[in-house]
């Protein structure tokens, strides 16, 4: 289904019963996660044995896991509550029927958009696993990591840009309503700093 290498499967079936009793989740935490999971399997084992790569500085190996899901429309905390119980470097792919897709946890959930089950696929690229695993998370993110940056201080930067867009439009409208002369030219002003200060961090 990813077309990665056949060396890598692992196909093993993990337990909820055994996750849930392990890290003594209670039953409402249980109640979650069932709500929106039918089942799990970690299908691949990515390691720099398998893949041909060096081990990362801090990477050792990537997992990836078929999460089963009852309804399309998932609780995307039921996914980082599995992130925070399996303590491993982890891509998802979220199957519900015929469609998947692909996710993981890196600061934020990051997701792909749906696909058919036999379009979806999983790029593996870099020479060490610590750039494998940076790849993934931008590649499923969808964004591109700058040649001087690291992927926690793009994906900070990222964030940054989108709060600054969304506070200019929201400033936009809060100008288009205020009627009073002075208070829509501070409001002008404050939305004119904002858009220096993003052009600052899109040049940066």
């Amino acid at each position: 289904m990813l077309n990665l290498p056949k060396n890598t499967e692992v196909n093993k079936a993990l337990s909820k019963k055994a996750i849930f009793d392990k890290f003594k989740l209670n039953t409402v935490e249980q109640d979650k996660i069932n709500k929106d999971i039918s089942r799990i399997s970690i299908v691949n084992e990515l390691n720099p044995s398998k893949l041909g790569v060096i081990e990362g500085e801090n990477i050792k190996s990537i997992f990836v896991l078929n999460v089963g899901l009852k309804i399309q429309d998932f609780n995307e905390k039921s996914i980082i509550t599995l992130t925070k119980l399996i303590p491993q470097n982890i891509v998802f792919v979220l199957i519900y029927e015929q469609q998947c897709k692909l996710a993981v946890y890196h600061s934020k959930l990051w997701q792909t958009k749906w696909y058919s089950i036999d379009d979806i696929s999983l790029d593996i690229n870099g020479d060490n696993l610590d750039i494998v695993w940076q790849n993934l998370v931008s590649s499923i993110g969808n964004f591109i990591i700058d040649d001087n940056k690291s992927l926690d201080e793009q994906i900070e930067l990222n964030d940054k840009k989108i709060k600054l867009q969304n506070e200019i439009l929201r400033l936009e409208k809060l100008a288009v309503k205020e009627v009073q002369p002075k208070k829509k030219f501070e409001i002008v002003q404050q939305k004119r700093e904002l858009e220096e200060e993003l052009k600052y961090l899109i040049g940066n």
